[in-house]
């Protein structure tokens, strides 16, 4: 029986001793490195500044949100053009000797201060294309650094599936053995092949997850070649920002800067409204030439509309209601941001505290009780099945360690993407 006994025990000190060894993740093993054959040897993992860097490069939806501000630009220029003269020629009597040619030339001048409305709106507008510009670089570099980050998690776990993959073969292969021997019962084999099918499918699903996060990254930084691993410290846990810079940052957010700033354009677009209630002149000037008079004479007259049924009233309305809308979304904006923000801060509050209860209560627990499981095994103590189930406790505490640390990193992203800047932050370095 101590023939059999010992390969197991080997193996399972093997993996306490590196792979899920007290505060090192450990070399993957052959496994792990077979199934990675099919990426290119000379491939070099990613870092998060070369995705930021490449999606800041090459994204075209933030391409298109800087056309937009050029477009606005144009607007601008546009706004600010004064109206175009107009050259009038009429004939009377088409007979040479009694003929009279009159040329008029007239100039539309806006009164009331039009322009300047038009001028001021034009600018809010690009104030606003600028707003979302910003809000799109914050939400590509929040969508890039959560799918850097959630790409390395999911490295983690293929790695740690495939160190417990290797340790169930060899206790399945053992427990087989044991049973050709006639040692032990079949339903320990029997087990043994569950527990090793369970990791089996533990480690495809995670390769899935792999793929999956990489396709995304590869998508945000438009390279669907050459990037198949990343190379990031997904244990260094962010520390949260005081809650008094987040308050200070959420005024600058994007969001409710755009908010704002619609405010400020439609009360532009409202003030150009009540411009118009007054009616622009057109001077006229020109001559007359009299074939049978013999004479030229100077035209000049002043046209005004009457303001007598067209009021603009309507469009005054509908221009200030307006304002009211932009004002009363932009509060609801607000109140909607500091609560999400609130809820991002507190999940990250929740993700670092579960992580600090892992690292110093249950990480250690589970490391202990399987170095006791694995050292009453040697000693004959201990069946391969405790061994195995303080394994399993073992690598669901890592789980969910990866778990917490995945969560802690989306929700810096989330306050990312809401603040419109990266959360000015240390990182404290957090190894199980």
């Amino acid at each position: 029986m101590c023939r059999f006994i010992v390969p197991i025990a080997l193996s399972i000190t093997a993996f306490a001793s590196g792979a899920l060894a007290q505060g090192s993740w450990g070399a993957p093993p052959p496994v792990a490195e077979q199934a990675r054959t099919t990426a290119s040897a000379s491939a070099v993992p990613l870092t998060l500044s070369a995705a930021l860097q490449l999606a800041l490069d090459n994204n075209p939806e933030l391409s298109s949100a800087r056309r937009e501000v050029e477009a606005t630009e144009g607007a601008r220029v546009q706004a600010g053009a004064f109206p175009n003269p107009t050259m009038d020629v009429e004939v009377e009597d088409l007979r040479r000797q009694t003929r009279t040619t009159t040329v008029l030339f007239s100039q539309p001048l806006e009164i009331g201060g039009k322009r300047g409305a038009r001028i001021e709106a034009a600018e809010r507008a690009i104030d606003i294309a600028r707003a979302q510009l910003d809000a799109k670089h914050a939400d590509l570099r929040a969508n890039v650094t959560a799918a850097f980050f959630a790409t390395a998690i999911s490295q983690e776990r293929v790695r740690l599936a495939e160190a417990s993959l290797e340790l169930a073969r060899t206790g399945s292969s053992a427990a087989g053995k044991r049973v050709t021997a006639g040692k032990v019962s079949p339903v320990e084999e029997t087990r043994a092949k569950v527990a090793e099918a369970n990791v089996r499918l533990e480690l495809v699903q995670a390769r899935g997850e792999l793929q999956t996060n990489l396709q995304l990254l590869r998508a945000l930084t438009t390279r669907q070649v050459g990037i198949d691993a990343v190379n990031g410290d997904v244990l260094a846990l962010p520390n949260p920002s005081p809650q008094e810079l987040l308050e200070a940052r959420i005024v600058n957010a994007p969001s409710l800067r755009q908010a704002r700033l619609e405010v400020r354009r439609f009360g532009a677009l409202s003030e150009l409204e009540r411009a118009k209630r007054v009616p622009d002149i057109t001077v006229t000037a020109g001559g007359m030439r009299d074939q049978e008079a013999g004479r030229n004479q100077a035209v000049i007259g002043i046209s005004v509309p009457l303001p007598i049924f067209d009021t603009n009233r309507g469009n005054i309305t509908e221009a200030l209601r307006r304002q009211d809308k932009a004002e009363d979304d932009a509060l609801a904006l607000e109140l909607r941001l500091r609560a999400d923000v609130g809820a991002a801060r507190q999940r990250l509050l929740t993700a670092s505290a579960e992580v600090d209860t892992l690292q110093k209560e249950i990480l250690p627990g589970a490391q202990s009780a399987f170095d006791a499981a694995t050292k009453g095994f040697e000693l004959g103590k201990f069946s391969y099945l405790d061994a195995l189930d303080a394994q399993r406790t073992l690598l669901q505490a890592r789980s969910q360690y990866l778990r917490s640390l995945a969560e802690a990193h989306k929700s810096v992203t989330d306050l990312d993407r809401l603040l419109g800047a990266p959360v000015a932050q240390g990182a404290t370095a957090s190894t199980p």
